[in-house]
């Protein structure tokens, strides 16, 4: 019996995703930069970063939420395979896309590297004199451990892709709870909102198999 194009298309796109690196052959790195819709879409159209996800870090209250964030910042998670990318070259990104000589008005929007481990950190503030010797200013930017991370709500997720409502709407019916942890979803977030070059959208695109609506759409977006 033939497959719908549903069928079709879910069995692309998934198989893109299962070919991706595991969590235990990843590392991530986590980073508040502003608001976490724009960071999240710029990594992830990056080769050898596998997922992101956006939420809340670096503050005290146990259980933040959008509407309810006390202390912490909106943050992305960035899960990327070391043997592709290094942890200095997502700091590359990361410092050249914030304003890391001013303070935020909101600790919600502030710039800060929340390390995972001691290497991480040493690598941050390593960059950071970096950054401070070379442009001879001072950097405001906050190193810090990461304590923990809250995963923000689902409507934060890929939101450059959820706003290309035939698309979002397709991947989101394709994986379901899994939409915010695809790879897939992560580059298209990113290519919708203008990152990535043309070789890395062409070849992505032909591998999904959209259905012609959401190619459409894509399209239109870039």
């Amino acid at each position: 019996m033939a497959r719908s194009d549903a069928d079709a298309t879910g069995l692309t796109a998934l198989s893109l995703d299962a070919a991706a690196p595991g969590p235990a052959e990843t590392a991530t790195a986590t980073f508040g930069m502003g608001c976490f819709w724009g960071p999240d879409a710029r990594f992830g159209a990056i080769p050898g970063v596998v997922r992101t996800r956006v939420g809340y870090a670096g503050g005290t209250d146990p259980d933040p939420s959008y509407y309810s964030l006390g202390d912490h910042t909106e943050v992305v998670q960035v899960e990327y395979d070391p043997e592709e990318l290094a942890y200095e070259d997502l700091l590359d990104v990361f410092w050249a896309n914030h304003s890391p000589f001013t303070t935020p008005h909101k600790r919600q929007y502030r710039g800060v590297v929340l390390a995972h481990d001691d290497a991480q950190r040493e690598a941050a503030v390593a960059s950071k004199a970096a950054l401070e010797e070379r442009t001879g200013k001072s950097v405001q930017t906050a190193i810090e451990p990461l304590a923990s991370f809250t995963l923000a709500e689902e409507y934060h997720q890929k939101y450059e892709l959820q706003s290309t409502p035939v698309v979002g709407d397709e991947l989101q019916s394709l994986y379901g709870p899994a939409f915010v942890d695809s790879t897939a979803a992560a580059r298209l977030n990113g290519f919708v909102a203008g990152h990535g070059d043309e070789q890395e959208r062409r070849e992505l695109l032909a591998q999904l198999d959209l259905s012609p609506a959401a190619l459409s759409e894509v399209r239109r977006r870039l």
